[in-house]
């Protein structure tokens, strides 16, 4: 059933609420944290041929408990972490101190960054955009802060569930990307919201998932105009 609209706010309070609760446990599952060595290697491998070996500034968006952050530290970039979920930063803060990274992480809104315009090299995102409820505005706002040149990496997937869960029951309807979207049609929007050179491949080796993937997910990147 269709439930009436909502106010972004209502909306980002939910979404806070969800991933508040799933922070304690959110890396146990295999397709979220990294679990072996193995896995590890393969995720740096990734980001390292999408990267290169140059030192960049990162800004990671959504960066949830920070395990696309901690990669990108491994691999010598100066990252900085932003969410909206104060226990997913929380976990994020414990991890970079295990780790002895040094990482910065904010509390912030990834449609309304608390940054300076042209202040990073590389936006990353790992599975955010299907949780936001202006996803194109986001993506503009992104560029703003990464300098002409640069680059925006997404890791996404089309999940396509039968029922939304937990609080996403009630304000799946106001989230254009909810479920995520299969790549062609993120690769639109992409292209709609001013990004160039706009590129995909598929990112479907289990060892990435630490499990065969149940789903199609993807790396998606974009050069910001100059």
């Amino acid at each position: 059933m269709t439930q009436p609209a909502q106010d972004d706010e209502t909306i980002k309070e939910l979404v806070q609420q969800h991933w508040d609760g799933r922070a304690a446990t959110f890396d146990e599952e295999p397709q979220h944290g990294i679990h072996t060595g193995e896995q590890r290697d393969r995720w740096l491998e990734v980001l390292r041929e999408r990267i290169g070996d140059d030192p960049r500034r990162v800004l990671d968006a959504g960066c949830g408990t920070g395990v696309l952050s901690l990669l990108l530290a491994a691999l010598d970039h100066d990252v900085t972490g932003v969410d909206f979920a104060p226990s997913m930063l929380e976990r994020a803060r414990e991890k970079a101190r295990a780790a002895d990274q040094s990482i910065e992480f904010h509390r912030g809104d990834a449609e309304a960054l608390a940054v300076p315009d042209d202040a990073f090299d590389l936006l990353t995102a790992r599975h955010l955009v299907w949780t936001l409820p202006n996803p194109a505005a986001a993506i503009r706002e992104w560029q703003r802060v990464v300098e002409p040149g640069g680059r925006i990496l997404l890791i996404e997937g089309y999940w396509d569930h039968d029922e939304p869960w937990d609080e996403y029951e009630t304000i799946h309807d106001d989230l254009p990307l909810y479920d995520g979207r299969p790549p062609d049609e993120l690769r639109e929007v992409l292209l709609e919201a001013g990004l160039r050179d706009v590129e995909y491949e598929p990112l479907q080796d289990p060892t990435l998932w630490g499990r065969e993937p149940r789903h199609d997910y993807y790396l998606m990147s974009g050069t910001v105009p100059r």
